[in-house]
């Protein structure tokens, strides 16, 4: 959070606090790393990393990774609509089956706006890209088929400064993307040992 959040606006605090408290699944690791500086007077910037083993940092076990930014301009941007703004990536690897799907921009964005839907997260003025990055290695020590990654870019303009729900959104986003399967309303996923 910035370093002058005493003095931050009471929007941006309220915005700030919402974010506190969540029960998000275990796989979803969070952290807060430094925003962005430039685009607006007040930002926060989280990574996520989402692992098949909870609670473990081991690159083998890392499914997909994603950033959650709320900037905030108290006189507001005229291409935002409103004085906040929520930007969010959430990358990951992919079965190359799924990833020849031509199909595949629209459902990344379907899970984007369902997310958006089951969190209950009110928002205008929704824009991004779905892409699909296919990459292949050529020489070095290993050699390795090639790998499709799907990459999901938005932002939006949410309607309160109650930004949990859209945190809560992001989450669910980064971890369908990654390959979780969602949990039904209500139920704890378990944590393996």
């Amino acid at each position: 959070m910035n370093p002058d959040e005493a003095v931050a606006p009471p929007d941006f605090q309220a915005a700030l606090t919402s974010l506190r408290g969540h029960r998000l699944r275990p796989e979803l690791k969070l952290e807060e790393v430094p925003p962005p500086t430039r685009i607006a007077p007040y930002a926060l910037a989280l990574t996520g990393e989402v692992n098949a083993e909870p609670r473990t940092m081991d690159p083998d076990s890392l499914l997909g990774h994603g950033r959650f930014v709320v900037l905030h301009d108290p006189d507001g941007q005229d291409a935002w609509h409103g004085t906040f703004r929520v930007i969010v990536l959430a990358r990951a690897d992919l079965e190359d089956e799924v990833g020849q799907d031509p199909l595949l921009g629209e459902v990344g964005w379907s899970w984007l706006t369902e997310s958006l839907g089951n969190a209950g997260a009110g928002y205008h003025h929704l824009s991004g890209t779905v892409t699909r990055v296919l990459s292949e290695t050529f020489g070095g020590l290993e050699l390795r088929s090639g790998e499709v990654e799907i990459e999901i870019r938005a932002s939006w303009t949410p309607t309160t400064t109650d930004l949990g729900p859209h945190l809560l959104a992001w989450a669910q986003l980064t971890c369908t993307a990654a390959g979780l399967e969602p949990l039904p309303e209500n139920v704890t996923s378990f944590r393996r040992r």
